[in-house]
């Protein structure tokens, strides 16, 4: 049986009159995202895009997506098989490919989880379980780009 979710969300951007940089003008690109429930996320483009760079951006917010659904995924799928999980980080990279006409696109993520684990027989088993949770992804199944894991498994 398949279930669905719907997420929603709502943009607020308004002008702050044509900037202009070299000539050209240009928008600013800062806005907020609203959730409802949920704090304002303040948003911008990244700042080789002219954007804030003190600001979250698209592409932040979707490696963020990533990195997050993974350790989620990861964290259920080492439940399910008696895995204790006592620490998790991991410090990922997502390359973007920007063509001439402006276009772009990732072209791969690349995950780096560090786990830390109770029970050091099952550290080959918890190194596998990223494959698991790499299936289970919802972000990963989502993206048109290959998610790369360069797990290291250790214990306390």
């Amino acid at each position: 049986m398949t279930f669905k979710h719907i997420f929603k969300a709502a943009i607020n951007w308004t002008s702050n009159q044509n900037q202009e940089q070299l000539g050209r003008k240009f928008y600013s690109k800062s806005h907020k995202i609203l959730i409802e429930g949920k704090p304002v996320l303040d948003v911008s483009a990244a700042k080789a895009f002219k954007g804030d760079p003190e600001l979250y951006n698209p592409e932040d917010l979707l490696l963020s997506s990533l990195v997050s659904c993974h350790m989620m995924s990861y964290l259920y799928v080492c439940c399910q098989n008696g895995i204790e999980v006592l620490e998790y980080t991991d410090n990922a990279e997502a390359i973007l490919e920007v063509a001439p006409d402006g276009s772009g696109r990732f072209t791969e993520v690349r995950l780096y989880p560090k786990v830390k684990i109770a029970n050091p027989d099952q550290i080959q088993g918890a190194l596998e379980l990223h494959t698991k949770a790499n299936q289970l992804c919802f972000i990963a199944n989502s993206c048109n780009f290959p998610v790369l894991h360069n797990a290291t498994c250790e214990t306390a």
